[in-house]
């Protein structure tokens, strides 16, 4: 028994020790920049623009299973710059706080419920116009 808890506390001193050789082989690694603030900067601006790829990318493959993949594009390249800001505004809000999440998710159930009162068709209908107008933007 005692050789069996002398393993785990082994384990965890290996652990702790390749961590720390790790740690220390990161921080010789140099930055494109002397300045710690902007390889700071470097890396927000980079993790942004790789986020925007790949929302872009999820956004064109959901559209993708309903319309071809031309139209998908365009609607994505259509979005107004009033709907990118509401989007990312209503991201930010939920993403800072439990109340903000609520009260985004709120709203959103709110819009699902009005889309359900006009009725299949009707919604639909609305729906298609509005992304056709922003695949129209996107040729302009």
């Amino acid at each position: 028994m005692a050789a069996d808890s002398a393993r785990p506390k082994r384990r965890d001193r290996r652990a702790r020790r390749a961590l720390a050789q790790a740690k220390a082989g990161i921080g010789k690694i140099p930055g494109p920049s002397p300045n710690p603030a902007t390889n700071l900067l470097i890396l927000d601006v980079a993790m942004r623009g790789a986020s925007f790829l790949a929302a872009r990318a999820v956004e064109r493959a959901v559209l993708k299973s309903r319309y071809d993949a031309d139209k998908a594009a365009d609607i994505v390249k259509g979005r107004s710059l009033l709907q990118s800001v509401v989007a990312t505004g209503a991201g930010r809000i939920a993403s800072r706080s439990v109340p903000g999440l609520l009260i985004v998710a709120g709203g959103l159930l709110a819009k699902a419920a009005f889309d359900r009162s006009l009725g299949p068709r009707r919604a639909r209908r609305a729906g298609e116009k509005q992304l056709a107008q922003q695949a129209a933007e996107a040729d302009e």
